[in-house]
């Protein structure tokens, strides 16, 4: 098939109908796996449905929900807060980048379900030792994607602003943060997906609802229907989040020269 030809059958197919033609090929390996010996962890779409309604009509399902939602934007939001001015300081000064880099290195090397213990014997069980842990995890990955945006912005641009008499700030809030913004909302995206990927960690601190502890719980009991229905569930929060995020990106970094593929 020539390239012309190729071009005429991808552009004659929606995206939507490849997106569609993904799930139903999931689905079909899901019901294909469920139905071998594999069913004892896998259980089918159709238990995981009951389940799913079982927990809509019981009404613990927006429980769980709310009480993890609440724990995830918590953690990502006092990290967001908190990420910003390391940042900027590390990619603004040289002192403060040689203080704080080796260390935030060293701490990202090691998974936020190590700090459980150390959490736990210094806050407790309550609700600020799940933040805590939800917080570490995503103020890592923030502070280093919004460091790189900072180092990346164009020297020349700095030196042409100082030449003209700019001072700092007026450099920092006109030159660096915009160019930083593309950076910031990766960071965001990445630290969202982040304060979800530590969720159940952050709930093994000993909480009495949330998605993370259901699944637990439901996993103890060999209830993988509820378990699976966990976890699509913390899929589709994050893909939601990330949606809402990527949405901002291109409303607020439109100016970017983007490349259709």
């Amino acid at each position: 098939m020539s390239i012309t030809s190729k071009a005429s059958v991808k552009k004659a197919i929606p995206n939507k109908m490849y997106s569609l033609i993904s799930l139903v090929a999931a689905i079909s390996l899901w019901v294909f796996i469920s139905s071998t010996k594999a069913h004892v962890v896998f259980a089918t779409p159709k238990e995981v449905f009951l389940a799913l309604k079982e927990l809509f009509d019981s009404g613990r399902l927006f429980v769980h929900i709310g009480a993890s939602l609440s724990r995830s934007l918590s953690g990502f939001g006092l990290a967001f807060i908190c990420s910003l001015p390391v940042a900027f300081l590390m990619g603004w000064y040289k002192s403060c980048q040689l203080i704080f880099e080796p260390w935030i290195k060293f701490v990202k090397s090691i998974p936020p379900i190590a700090y459980i213990s150390l959490v736990i014997v210094a806050q407790g069980v309550g609700e600020s030792a799940k933040v805590t842990v939800i917080f570490v995890g995503s103020f890592l990955v923030m502070v280093i994607n919004i460091y790189q945006g900072v180092k990346n912005v164009d020297v020349t641009m700095i030196k042409a602003a100082q030449v003209l008499g700019a001072k700092d700030f007026t450099i920092f809030t006109k030159i660096v943060l915009p160019a930083s913004l593309p950076f910031i909302l990766v960071g965001m995206r990445l630290g969202l997906a982040s304060s979800l990927t530590t969720l159940i960690a952050a709930e093994l601190t000993g909480a009495q609802v949330g998605l993370g502890q259901m699944i637990q719980e439901a996993s103890m009991y060999f209830r993988m229907d509820i378990v699976l229905a966990g976890i699509i569930i913390i899929g589709i929060i994050g893909t939601i989040l990330d949606q809402i995020v990527s949405f901002l990106e291109r409303r607020l970094t439109s100016w970017q020269e983007t490349r259709s593929m």
